[in-house]
């Protein structure tokens, strides 16, 4: 089972731009399904990203056209590039990873802040 550890949180201007980087310890990376959801406070958790084992990618509609997931399989590594940041883009963000035989992602990371000021 991998450990994930996100990181690149930061705050940034509405406008700008970051990319969440996701490190997963341990063996088989490359056969998870990898996703990024985050939290604003107050809210329910709201998916944002997906890549899976094959590449294949999937977006929720909030953030189709501005944000990117990526991964290096190499580098055990699920990466989001945000930009066109929004205030409403505040959260904790975390990475989520599932097996293909998993129907729920079930690992989680720690979570990282993302602040946009307006």
């Amino acid at each position: 089972q991998v450990q994930l550890v996100e990181s690149g949180g930061g705050l940034v201007q509405a406008g700008g731009s970051l990319r969440l980087s996701c490190a997963a310890s341990g063996r088989r990376f490359s056969s998870y399904d990898m996703g990024w959801f985050r939290q604003a406070p107050g809210k329910e958790r709201e998916f944002v990203a997906r890549i899976n084992w094959g590449g294949g990618t999937g977006y929720g509609d909030s953030v189709k056209g501005r944000f990117t997931i990526s991964r290096d399989n190499a580098k055990n590594t699920v990466y989001l590039q945000m930009n066109s940041l929004k205030s409403e883009d505040t959260a904790v963000y975390y990475c989520a990873a599932r097996l293909i035989t998993t129907p729920q992602y079930d690992i989680w990371g720690q979570g990282t802040q993302v602040t946009v000021s307006s």
